[in-house]
């Protein structure tokens, strides 16, 4: 069984190789729709994480002060940033089947280039979004340190997460089209869930420890440990990349699995 899945998996990797060009044109069709006559372009990468910062800074400094260990529009910038990306990938990815049926009805190609170009295009506006970050980082006069390395292996579980979670959001909207206006709510619920806004250390009792399960904290966290902090990441990432290692291999053998069901469900 093992063998049978390493088999699969290896041929869906070498589709993935074979149809990267087709993947590239996607990506660059989807960026040019999300800001086709729009007047800031890639502006709007920087400038909403940007207004919900300074909302919120005014409610967590003036009215409810939190105690962060760090500035708090760094705090908060750095949580909304990486937050935004999965969001939005999340959020284009649940239509990316539905919304293409033309192709996905006509012609064969691996299916899964849809939730990844959504990631691709969202990952785009994280890079662009962390600009700002950079200039808050100067501003409060956060030195870099050489924990910057482990950056890249922060970046790719965040990446790898994000894609299982968009592929099974595709799949699950193309047989259940009610999917994507209740993940909205969820979406909502699981921001305030997560390390996005106030640290989860604040949050005790039973709750706490729910909340603790939630994948996508440890992995917010480790962007401030390793960017602002200038720590490694806490253990709890290493239980998050393993479930999204696992999540991954289940969602694309699932996904690639439910392919020849697509045009008929669309």
């Amino acid at each position: 069984m093992f063998a049978t899945l390493t088999n699969e998996l290896r041929e869906m990797a070498l589709e993935q190789v074979q149809f990267r060009e087709l993947l590239l044109q996607i990506t660059l069709r989807d960026l040019r729709v999300r800001y086709k006559q729009t007047i800031m372009g890639f502006g709007w990468a920087m400038f909403m994480p940007l207004v919900n910062t300074a909302v919120f800074s005014v409610i967590f400094m003036r009215v409810a002060p939190l105690d962060t260990g760090m500035p708090y529009p760094l705090f908060a910038y750095c949580g909304l940033l990486t937050w935004n990306f999965s969001a939005a990938a999340f959020r284009f990815a649940v239509t990316s089947l539905t919304g293409n049926s033309n192709l996905v009805t006509k012609v064969y190609f691996p299916r899964e280039i849809f939730p990844i170009s959504s990631v691709i295009v969202s990952f785009i506006d994280l890079l662009v979004g962390s600009l700002v970050l950079v200039g808050l980082s100067v501003y409060y006069r956060v030195p870099p340190t050489w924990m910057l390395m482990v950056l890249p292996a922060v970046l790719l579980v965040h990446v790898c997460f994000t894609v299982a979670v968009a592929m099974i959001l595709a799949m699950a909207n193309l047989f259940y089209r009610d999917v994507r206006y209740l993940f909205d709510i969820v979406l909502t619920v699981w921001m305030f869930s997560t390390s996005v806004l106030y640290p989860m250390s604040l949050v005790g009792g039973k709750t706490g420890r729910v909340l603790a399960l939630n994948p996508m904290t440890p992995i917010i966290d480790a962007y401030r440990n390793v960017l602002i902090r200038g720590v490694a990441p806490d253990p709890s990432f290493g239980w998050t990349t393993g479930v999204t290692v696992v999540l991954l291999v289940m969602a694309w053998v699932a996904f690639h699995r439910a392919e020849v069901s697509f045009a008929e469900n669309i």
